[in-house]
């Protein structure tokens, strides 16, 4: 990898937490994403280019978004400004800029709701710290809402749980209202709207690319282990994130996936027009794109008969199946909706709609119908990274914390070495990876690589102290992310992997029959 063109924080040697920071002013002010063109624009639903009445027309979007979640009102109308958020968010401890202080990021939206929406702000504006929207102040929405991930990790320590993700994406979808979108979310959604998938992965190319891993698959092991596509009448459809299929480390996640399926005797497919789980809907916090997003999966499920859906490693992906599924697409509605009637008839009743990977592995693993050799896994010594959609926003299973716990035992049902990281660091308090929440693009450099910054601090203490040698995850951004920022902090980008990469390391599959 090429030298950074910024410098990088350093990591420190006897501590997994860091100091806050010396301010540095509009540190960060110039670091921008590309902007979305025209084309991007108009296939979401929004203007092409800044409208001549971008003010008027945004200011008009902020009200419509505070009569329909009211949430959103409530989270402007209730920060004290107590600072207990200032030292909880990555970017803030990796670029010391002022404004990624989550309270500072939020009073950008909140001057200019109190300036229009408030009594105060209307007539006293200077008293309350009001101000008008102007595109000086626009441009520094465009800067600091895209040094966000929405991770939420602010919130946990916020003791008026304030979602500051929510306030990022309202400033999003309003920006976008007005023509002023971000190329690489808005385009990866577009992509996912005409094909399916967040890559535009064609039927045929996704058909010779899952040939060609069974023919990997049959190389290594011996054993004919199918990747089967639109495969109507199966008993699980499987939606997993678009990097699975060909880009390392994800792919080894997909196989491990295919030889949990084929070992346990479950059929499975996957499907050609709705084969990504991922929801960019999300984060630019358009709930209209992100049903159209999820309506894809319902359709394929009707169409192929499955059963249950289950989905892949993708942090974000689960949350929006977890926590959005049954109001965007009816999943789990119950017997009114034809598709809600359709997944009563679930073979085990601990299974929710929809399941996560990790549930139906450990399930498996626990009924004993997958076998495991841990020393398949003797020469990598792991620690868990906690990716933030599913630790804050998510849950697996009946067990209670079982988000948490779940990735952890099928790790420890797959290896010998295991070590978390610093508690601190990990569950509901876990960092994020610094490359989530749409800024997973090459345009933000430098905000990836310095909000990565109290991760890398955590995972250099335990490869320190205990040698470890391998950071599984159960996020794709997560895993493209820490590819491209380990070796910044001086670590091998093939250190990170998925969960399911142990699985396949250790899963015993039998002779070919």
């Amino acid at each position: 990898m090429a030298g950074p063109t910024f410098e990088t924080p350093k990591l420190l040697d006897d501590t997994a937490t860091l100091p806050i920071p010396s301010v540095k002013p509009g540190a960060m002010q110039g670091v921008q994403s590309f902007i979305a063109g025209d084309k991007i624009q108009e296939q979401l639903g929004y203007p092409g280019e800044l409208l001549p009445n971008w003010k008027e027309r945004a200011i008009e979007r902020m009200g419509e978004l505070l009569q329909k979640y009211r949430g959103l009102q409530v989270f402007l109308d209730a920060c004290v400004h107590c600072g207990a958020c200032t030292d909880k968010c990555h970017y803030y401890l990796g670029t010391a800029d002022p404004n990624n202080m989550p309270v500072a990021r939020q009073e950008l939206v909140r001057k200019v709701y109190r300036r229009y929406f408030t009594f105060a702000g209307k007539y006293f504006p200077k008293l309350v710290g009001a101000i008008d929207l102007t595109e000086e102040v626009l441009d520094q929405w465009y800067s600091y809402f895209y040094q966000c991930s929405e991770c939420r990790r602010c919130s946990v320590y916020c003791p008026y749980g304030i979602d500051t993700a929510e306030i990022t994406m309202a400033a999003r979808e309003i920006m976008d209202s007005v023509g002023r979108g971000q190329k690489y979310s808005n385009e990866i959604l577009g992509k996912l709207h005409r094909i399916g998938n967040n890559l535009g992965l064609p039927g045929p190319a996704l058909e010779d690319t899952l040939a060609g891993l069974e023919e990997d698959i049959l190389a290594d092991t011996g054993v004919p282990v199918r990747l089967p596509i639109d495969q109507k009448g199966a008993e699980v459809l499987l939606v997993t994130p678009s990097a699975d299929f060909f880009s390392e480390p994800h792919v080894e996640s997909l196989i491990g996936y295919a030889k949990v399926f084929h070992a346990a005797g479950i059929s499975w497919t996957l499907s050609s027009t709705a084969s990504e789980a991922g929801n960019f809907g999300l984060f630019i916090g358009s709930y209209e794109n992100m049903r159209k997003a999820a309506l894809r999966i319902r359709e394929a499920a009707l169409e192929l008969g499955v059963k249950r859906i289950v989905v892949g490693e993708c942090g974000h992906a689960w949350r929006v199946a977890y926590s959005f599924w049954n109001t965007l697409i009816g999943v789990g509605a119950g017997a009114e909706d034809p598709f809600g009637k359709a997944l009563q008839q679930q073979l085990d009743h601990r299974y929710k709609q929809p399941s996560h990977i990790c549930e139906v592995t450990w399930d498996l693993i626990q009924k004993g119908a997958i076998k495991l050799d841990k020393s398949a896994n003797d020469h990598r010594i792991v620690t868990f990274h906690d990716s933030c959609n599913v630790a804050r926003a998510s849950r697996m299973g009946d067990i209670p914390g079982g988000q948490f716990i779940i990735p952890r035992e099928i790790i420890k049902a797959s290896c010998n070495h295991f070590y978390d990281m610093a508690p601190e660091t990990i569950y509901e308090g876990t960092f994020c990876c610094g490359g989530g929440g749409g800024l997973l693009t090459d345009d933000l450099m430098e905000v990836r690589v310095k909000g990565a910054l109290p991760r890398m601090q955590a995972l250099k203490q335990v490869v320190d102290d205990r040698k470890v040698n391998f950071m599984a995850t159960i996020c794709a951004i997560c895993k493209a992310q820490f590819t491209k920022v380990l070796p910044y902090y001086g670590f091998p980008m093939s250190m990170v992997g998925g969960v399911h990469q142990l699985v396949s390391t250790a899963i015993q599959l039998g002779s070919n029959e």
